[in-house]
């Protein structure tokens, strides 16, 4: 990671940590090394393929692997919050709708899904920063043009309702916060 790298992840954190009960049940998809749980003080799951290993902090389980297929059951524990912080750009659409639907049985009622996404116009930039290696830009290659008001299609009534949408840094990225509704 570039020191941009790490500034435009801190930056994602800080908007999502907004958004999220204080000291709630998290699930952290795309959790990288758990930074967002830590500065949030919440409890729960952070998963990602390209889990950096670091010890997770109490309440914590960190779990190297893929959403929705590598999650253990949670014992009938629900989660008051989950998060995917630049990572739904990466998953083909068609395992989206896979994911709003397991995301809802996992959800309290009330819970919220935050989500950020580039603007699809960002892949033209990212190319750029890497050529001058001012990003690692280790999965740019995975985009797919991934048009973030497709969210709406996907997070929808009956088990969703979008809550907010912003767009922020300059109206490249986008932040979807959806709420799980009362079955």
């Amino acid at each position: 990671m570039t020191w941009l790298d790490r500034y435009l992840l801190a930056y994602r954190i800080r908007v999502a940590v907004r958004e999220l009960p204080k000291n709630g049940r998290l699930l952290d998809i795309g959790t990288h090394d758990g930074t967002l749980i830590r500065e949030t003080g919440a409890t729960g799951v952070g998963i990602d393929p390209e889990l950096i290993d670091v010890p997770a902090p109490d309440g914590v389980t960190m779990i190297k692997g893929f959403f929705p297929g590598d999650l253990p059951p949670q014992q009938d524990q629900l989660f008051d919050a989950a998060t995917a912080l630049a990572v739904v750009e990466h998953i083909p659409e068609a395992e989206l709708a896979t994911w709003a639907k397991s995301l809802a049985g996992m959800m309290a009622p009330s819970g919220a899904m935050v989500i950020t996404v580039p603007a699809p116009t960002v892949d033209k930039i990212l190319h750029l920063l890497i050529a001058l290696r001012l990003i690692a830009g280790i999965e740019a290659h995975q985009h797919h043009g991934f048009k973030p008001q497709d969210l709406e299609k996907i997070f929808t009534a009956p088990q969703w309702r979008r809550r907010k949408h912003r767009r922020f840094q300059l109206g490249l990225n986008h932040l979807y916060v959806f709420e799980r509704t009362k079955d």
